[in-house]
């Protein structure tokens, strides 16, 4: 049975908050961002969120968030945009020779996978730094090749957790949708600007401030 203890368990606290809290959080504001920035965009969506509330009754469950598509579509954009980690980083376990290419990567060699620049490629994603949910509509994510979008990681390393986070985001998202209006507000970063020092993807200034205003009741 394995100890844990000292700095085994900071380490493991430390990876439970970066992964578990951070990242969902920063993926709920950019995506808030990002509709802030994008009315129209807001609009559908909090349509799309309402109608699935009327259906229910008012009440947020588990089948409804994973039933809207539109939401799936601006939250895949946003993780496109922002992926929590720039890149991904990997030892190989053997020495392995690239397919079609002269090289070979020796045993122990440390491997980094740009996640920004294969995103921002505009071979896959036109206009990159347009923020356009459409292109995660089932057409385009099927015409679209494998391995060039990948927020979670893939492979048999993907995030466990994916799941979990996509829930989190899109549940904070539906709930302050369904009462507020969100906008930019004096202190909003326009054009938003990330910070190249930090670890996980983030603004350069350490808030990203948006304004939320109450819906009225119809």
């Amino acid at each position: 049975i394995a100890e844990f203890d000292g700095d085994d368990l900071l380490a493991q606290a430390a990876i439970f908050f970066t992964a578990g809290f951070e990242t969902s959080a920063m993926t709920t504001s950019f995506t808030l961002y990002e509709i802030a920035m994008n009315p129209e965009i807001q609009d559908r969506l909090r349509k799309e969120i309402l109608d699935a509330l009327d259906k229910t009754g008012g009440k947020i469950t588990y089948d409804m968030v994973w039933s809207l598509p539109y939401l799936d579509m601006v939250v895949s954009e946003t993780l496109r945009m922002y992926p929590p980690l720039p890149f991904l980083d990997r030892v190989t376990m053997d020495t392995y020779k690239l397919p079609n290419f002269d090289l070979k990567l020796e045993k122990g060699t440390p491997i980094y996978i740009s996640m920004f620049g294969i995103h921002y490629d505009p071979e896959y994603f036109p206009d990159p730094h347009k923020f356009d949910p459409e292109r995660f509509t089932e057409e385009n994510k099927r015409n679209r090749p494998t391995n060039v979008y990948f927020p979670f990681g893939d492979g048999p390393r993907v995030c466990i957790g994916s799941r979990m986070g996509l829930l989190q985001t899109k549940l904070g998202i539906v709930t302050i949708l369904r009462k507020y209006e969100v906008v930019p507000g004096k202190k909003t970063l326009i054009p938003m600007v990330l910070n190249p020092k930090s670890f996980l993807t983030a603004p350069l200034s350490a808030d990203l401030y948006l304004t939320l205003r109450k819906i009225k009741s119809s």
